[in-house]
């Protein structure tokens, strides 16, 4: 308990100095500091640490190597700072905006501040659904969910656990959220029917959303933990760092693993991984999708097609990808591709589990 709650701090902190820094700086090629030409508005660093470790840096260098000016700017979780950064970029002259809104009422008043002054928006990562984007660029999210109910299916089924009724908790992103709705769309339609069928059991106020808080579900999961006699048999936690808080929680009550999904293959989730706390993670190359935002930008800057587009969600042209379920027996596939290095997993007491 202790050493989860001092390592997140100090995470926590060192992810938004990085971030802070990050902000107040002006990505531009060399010959040109006059004004931008695209910009990315990324939402905060408590969802996820993907933002700070990789997609602000995957996005920042597609836009040097194709020599468009732009900024990547996070909003530390502010709407209205995300507005006014919004409004920054559009001062400046940015004619495209990647936006990853932070709630679809923002998101929207976004979207139509830029439209409106003649730019075109690209939703990145999170749909504002009904808005005025021109693109949309993503993984597919229900794909997502189902990886993770299927997921936890398997890892109950591997320690005995499936045939005996298990009792199930679910901790859901943040209700305001499209994607998170997408994912419990996509784990609902795998464990629904297992719930009907009396094979699984849904704890006791044990459905709940989480806003993406990692201390906020903590203390929801303690209390799961309390109205069911401390009897959870299988967790689906909607990311890594709410399956972080479901680790600290276990440990902090004495109990052992049970079955638990997560996403965004952060480096904590995968020591918890190989050491047997997390059943796995949903993989998704931040790499490619921010390739492919930037792609998308970069041609509407320059006035070409934009490539990869497969699909229309919500009535958006959209460029979505394909997420990869990752478990101990394939983890060593992220320091393959790129997505994590080796010594950010398997160092200090983690490294005795890599081999």
């Amino acid at each position: 308990m202790k050493r989860f709650r001092t390592t997140f701090l100090v995470a926590a902190l060192g992810a938004l100095v990085v971030v802070a820094a990050a902000a107040a700086r002006v990505y531009t090629p060399a010959a040109s500091h006059a004004s931008i030409q695209a910009c990315a508005l990324l939402p905060d660093t408590k969802s996820s640490t993907r933002y700070v470790l990789f997609d602000a840096p995957y996005l920042k260098a597609a836009f040097r190597k194709a020599g468009v000016a732009a900024q990547v700017l996070n909003a530390l979780a502010d709407a209205q700072k995300q507005k006014s950064q919004a409004q920054q970029c559009l001062a400046q002259g940015a004619k495209v905006i990647l936006l990853d809104q932070l709630d679809p009422a923002s998101g929207a008043a976004i979207t139509n501040l830029a439209v409106g002054q003649g730019a075109k928006v690209i939703d990145y990562d999170r749909l504002v659904v009904g808005s005025k984007a021109s693109y949309y660029v993503s993984f597919n999210n229900v794909t997502v969910g189902k990886l993770q109910g299927r997921g936890l299916v398997a890892a109950l089924r591997a320690n005995g656990k499936y045939s005996s009724h298990p009792t199930i908790a679910e901790l859901n992103g943040g209700i305001t959220d499209n994607n998170a709705k997408l994912f419990k769309q996509g784990y609902d339609s795998i464990l629904g029917p297992l719930y009907k069928a009396g094979t699984f059991k849904k704890a006791t106020a044990g459905d709940q959303w989480t806003d993406w808080d990692p201390i906020k579900g903590r203390r929801i999961f303690d209390q799961m933990l309390a109205r069911n006699g401390n009897r959870i048999d299988g967790v689906l936690a909607a990311n890594d760092g709410l399956a972080g808080a479901v680790v600290a929680s276990l440990k902090g009550h004495g109990l052992k693993p049970v079955p638990l999904t997560g996403q965004d293959a952060t480096p904590t989730g995968v020591q918890f991984i190989i050491a047997g706390w997390q059943s796995g993670t949903v993989y998704k190359s931040v790499r490619k999708e921010a390739n492919a935002a930037a792609a998308a930008a970069i041609a509407l800057v320059k006035g070409k097609k934009v490539p990869g587009v497969n699909d229309k969600v919500s009535g958006t042209k959209s460029i979505l990808l394909t997420p990869v379920w990752v478990t101990k027996a394939n983890y060593k596939l992220l320091f393959k591709e790129g997505f994590l290095k080796r010594g950010q997993v398997c160092n200090g007491s983690y490294a005795k589990y890599c081999k």
